[in-house]
């Protein structure tokens, strides 16, 4: 297993450390796994002058998976955008074609108090997102700044989606919801953008190929307010790229915090990059007091979608239960009565569990 490490920005070094005691563990068992590291983002810019280096880039492609940190920081606000920490993200999901973003939104029993919604409306959660990752109006063309006629800056955007793009990560919705409970939300906005028009149109087409899944559509301000509501009504969404953004984000702070939840972003052939939805949150990194746990998760679910290991995805995330169930808690989630833990420490009591 050859897998490209890029640790980032903020708390993204001490995160990825952490899960690479995972993998330690697993190579000392006889696992044959590579890890060769890279910059990306504002550790990027910084060593290359560039938030994708080409040597990331080379490292990237040769990769059978990437683990990836995080990316971004207060002092590279004022860069020009080409130069700013997220375009390294940006350029190696659309390099990689990383259209498939896979956001798990579950809930460990032994956090149903740390959520903010009651427990009795989240307890048992357990929510797959598919988010399109490399269209939609984060690339689409033309955007930019101009002046309008009467001399005013007016900025522009354009969302756009081919029946190709929609069709592969509907696709893939189907296909997940196949081996989940069989239920599909489509989310979209029908009545007002064209984009969605025609997202719908292309999505209830390929539902036909999975007659076993019961597919349903709803408007994104709606499954907005639902997720808080009931969000136990969905298995499955899938959506295009900034709903998919803003809803997986929502999603999160149901599960107790953003520090849990893992992703994935895979290609055609199962190759992706693995990382936590969370940012780089430059005010607490290098004070050993971020949650490692969605890094760790997203070492798990590579090896369930790359490496198609079930055995060991499930090893680490028991693991991962075993420690939250004896106690152990970073700030994020600490409790009245529980082992509040650092960094470190928490990536300690997985490693030693697994």
């Amino acid at each position: 297993m050859k897998i490209a490490v890029l640790p980032g920005d903020g708390i993204g070094p001490e995160i990825v450390s952490q899960a690479v005691k995972v993998m330690d563990v697993l190579s000392r068992e006889g696992m044959k796994i590579e890890l060769e590291y890279g910059d990306i983002g504002g550790a990027g810019y910084d060593a290359a002058g560039d938030p994708y280096p080409a040597i990331t880039s080379r490292l990237a492609k040769e990769a059978d998976a990437v683990l990836l940190g995080a990316v971004g920081g207060y002092r590279y606000d004022s860069l020009p955008r080409p130069m700013r920490p997220e375009q390294g993200l940006l350029r190696i999901r659309k390099e990689l074609n990383l259209f498939a973003n896979l956001r798990p939104a579950m809930l460990y029993p032994e956090l149903a108090g740390s959520s903010s919604l009651r427990p009795e409306v989240v307890s048992g959660l357990d929510i797959m997102i598919l988010r399109e990752l490399t269209g939609d109006i984060y690339f689409g063309q033309p955007k930019g700044l101009r002046k309008n006629d009467d001399g005013e800056r007016e900025g522009y955007d354009t969302m756009l989606y081919s029946e190709s793009e929609i069709a592969r990560i509907a696709h893939v919705a189907f296909k997940t919801a196949m081996k989940r409970k069989k239920r599909l939300c489509s989310v979209d906005k029908a009545n007002v953008l064209e984009t969605s028009v025609l997202w719908r149109e292309v999505v209830t087409a390929i539902a036909r190929d999975y007659p076993e899944v019961e597919l349903s559509h709803m408007y994104v301000d709606n499954a907005a307010m639902q997720l808080v509501r009931n969000p136990k009504q969905f298995d499955v969404i899938v959506t295009g790229n900034m709903f998919g953004d803003i809803l997986s984000d929502e999603a999160s702070m149901l599960t107790g915090s953003i520090g849990m939840l893992p992703s994935a972003s895979l290609d055609s052939q199962g190759k992706g990059l693995f990382e936590p939805i969370h940012g780089s949150a430059p005010d607490i990194a290098g004070q050993n007091v971020a949650n490692p746990l969605a890094t760790i998760l997203s070492v798990a679910m590579m090896m369930r979608h790359t490496f198609d290991d079930e055995a060991t995805a499930q090893r680490i995330e028991d693991a991962v239960r075993k420690a939250l169930f004896e106690g152990f808690r970073t700030p994020d989630i600490h409790q009245e009565g529980m082992k509040r833990v650092g960094t470190k420490e928490m990536g300690d009591a997985v490693a030693a569990r697994l």
